[in-house]
């Protein structure tokens, strides 16, 4: 999963893994002066196994939050617009977190007070049924789900949505459940090249729809993941009534607990609650405020000002994807009063820096530009320690097989780089002056670290052509296969907590495809067939060590992507806002439990 452009989980079925996300707790009292981030201990001590639901646990209400009460608009500043509103399109984490309040899916995942995390049905009566030995998974409908519009959904709309993931014009959301059921890569497409659009489907032996409350799902192999897949924001309900194909990117019909009442796309949006959004269907999700006042283009260090102020209409605030801001967050940590106000948790994502391997086919050249990074300077527009701290790898603290001190490239053992070594590799290479096109959001912590970067690669004897790119946009923007950039940062975190679902999408040459999340565009022979090899493994102990190995292949003997940094999460919220905490799902606060006091 995408990380926001400005900041930005899941985890494995309990059969499968032991281990899942960060839910991460600060020490120490607040003027003590100790660094109270969280730490890569605080990700291993709290991993844990995901459990299956039952029909039991899918039943709702959602569990009361003590001391909730109902009224109130929710006021939210955000640094840019969500990515997309269709949820075939969500995979950037800002939509996803939106999608929380707007969408929903077969199953969803819900943590409870003590952090323990469990998949359970959404809009179906439990997590799944599995038969023939994982290779059939059965879902129904529990009753009385409607849409925003009034309209009941029925198994012809589970249908509908997942065929439409396969129209051409479906290019930026996930692609397990596609690929599990007609063909890996992208062959997928061939299955149903115009989606259902034309009047085609895919055949009863892969999705069938027995009556209007079943579905069952025919995979081709077994697939023990599917109640953690078909959580994902991107496998959220699209009626068929209310699908208009492209233009649902703007306008879509809400299932969940709020809809949108008004879009200004790029200046803002309103939310108010969805009446035809039934309590007791859902087992996670809350509707205490009335609705939620959100604005765009406000940059962290203004959304922690006024937050930190707590005045007005910054009582009743949240941070969405927002971060407390760097220049600011001693101050908030010093203030017992508003670190009393803040949530922190251990993120699943890396930050890191994509080599174009379209561009820059000499490893001398990408080993140069690894080197030459200051990874410990990069983190501190984005929050210091507690934004993050230097990556040695492309595996984040919170995926099983994550190896503590891996650092091939000096990463951590040289925070602030090495530009001798740097300088020598591009040398040897016969590249010194070499130009690089490299793009950056234009935000404010990406246009900071654009400074640092640009410094440190041309102290290390490249030409750096800077190119900003819209904030909004930047995850279409690169991901495109002809971007026509060489170097460029993203932020890459597991869907679950399994390395499967972090090296095939990142690195795998038969998913390479605009909108594709295999930013490097790498496309090794090797690689490939190892992929394809370990997917098939079910042990998770033996997978888990298949994929680590061909980790550290991808990082030592290809290095397409230069590892920056492990993330964090840093919100500060009003004083207003009731029943806050840190969801280790979306990797912000829960925004499906806060409330305003009065």
């Amino acid at each position: 999963m995408n990380i926001g452009s400005t900041r930005r989980a899941r985890a494995l079925v309990v059969a499968l893994a032991a281990g899942s996300l960060a839910l991460a707790g600060c020490s120490g009292g607040s003027n003590s002066g100790k660094d109270k981030s969280s730490t890569q201990e605080d990700a291993k001590a709290q991993s844990e196994a995901v459990e299956l639901g039952d029909a039991a646990a899918s039943e709702g209400p959602a569990s009361e939050v003590k001391g909730a009460k109902s009224g109130g608009t929710v006021t939210v500043w955000q640094t840019a617009d969500f990515s997309h509103l269709d949820p075939g399109q969500i995979y950037v984490s800002d939509a996803g977190l939106l999608g929380r309040l707007i969408h929903r899916g077969l199953t969803q995942l819900n943590e409870d007070e003590n952090g323990k995390k469990t998949v359970v049905g959404d809009l179906a009566t439990d997590s799944g049924k599995s038969s023939d030995g994982g290779k059939t998974w059965t879902y129904t409908l529990k009753d009385g789900i409607k849409d925003s519009e009034g309209n009941k959904i029925t198994s012809k709309d589970v249908r509908h949505t997942v065929e439409r993931l396969y129209a051409p014009f479906i290019t930026d959301g996930p692609i397990y459940l596609q690929q599990w059921l007609s063909g890996s890569g992208t062959t997928y497409r061939k299955a149903l090249p115009d989606g259902p659009y034309k009047g085609k489907h895919l055949p009863d032996s892969v999705l069938e729809t027995p009556d209007k409350k079943t579905i069952v799902f025919h995979f081709k192999e077994a697939q023990p993941d599917v109640p953690q897949m078909l959580a994902m924001r991107g496998y959220s309900i699209v009626p068929e009534k209310a699908d208009t194909k492209e233009k649902y990117d703007n306008k879509p019909v809400a299932l969940g607990p709020y809809k949108i009442s008004d879009f200004k796309p790029g200046k803002s949006m309103q939310l108010v609650k969805n009446p035809n959004w039934d309590p007791k269907t859902d087992s996670v999700r809350n509707q205490y405020p009335d609705g939620f006042d959100i604005s765009f283009n406000v940059q962290d260090a203004e959304q922690t000002k006024r937050i930190l102020a707590d005045r007005g209409e910054a009582k009743n605030a949240v941070m969405f994807t927002g971060a407390v801001d760097v220049s600011q967050a001693k101050k908030v940590v010093n203030d017992k009063k508003a670190f009393a106000r803040t949530i922190r948790g251990y993120q699943p994502y890396v930050w890191q820096l994509n080599m174009n391997m379209d561009r820059i086919k000499d490893k001398r050249v990408r080993d140069a530009i690894t080197y030459a990074l200051p990874n410990l300077q990069i983190i501190r527009p984005d929050g210091g320690a507690y934004a993050g701290e230097p990556a040695g790898g492309l595996l984040a603290p919170t995926v099983p097989g994550y190896e503590k001190g891996y650092d091939p490239y000096g990463k951590i053992a040289k925070p602030n780089g090495d530009p001798e070594k740097a300088k020598k590799l591009l040398k040897e290479a016969g590249k010194d002056g070499m130009k690089l096109v490299y793009a950056y959001a234009n935000n404010d912590i990406r246009g900071q670290q654009a400074v640092i970067i640009t410094n440190a690669l041309e102290k290390a004897g490249f030409d750096v052509q800077k190119k900003d790119i819209d904030d909004a946009t930047w995850y279409e923007q690169v991901g495109k296969v002809k971007n026509g950039y060489d170097v460029y940062m993203t932020g890459w975190g597991q869907d679950w907590a399994s390395a499967s679902t972090v090296i095939p999408p990142s690195f795998d040459g038969s998913q390479i495809q605009d909108g594709a999340s295999n930013y490097t565009h790498l496309n090794n022979k090797h690689v490939n067939s190892e992929i394809a090899r370990i997917a098939k493994i079910t042990d998770p102990e033996k997978a888990t060590a298949e994929w680590t190995k061909l980790h550290k292949y991808i990082v030592e003997k290809i290095n397409p992507a230069a590892p920056i940094y492990f993330t964090k999460q840093f919100q500060i919220y009003g004083s207003n806002i009731g029943g806050a905490r840190y969801n280790s799902d979306t990797s912000y606060t829960d925004i499906n439990r806060i409330f305003l006091k009065k």
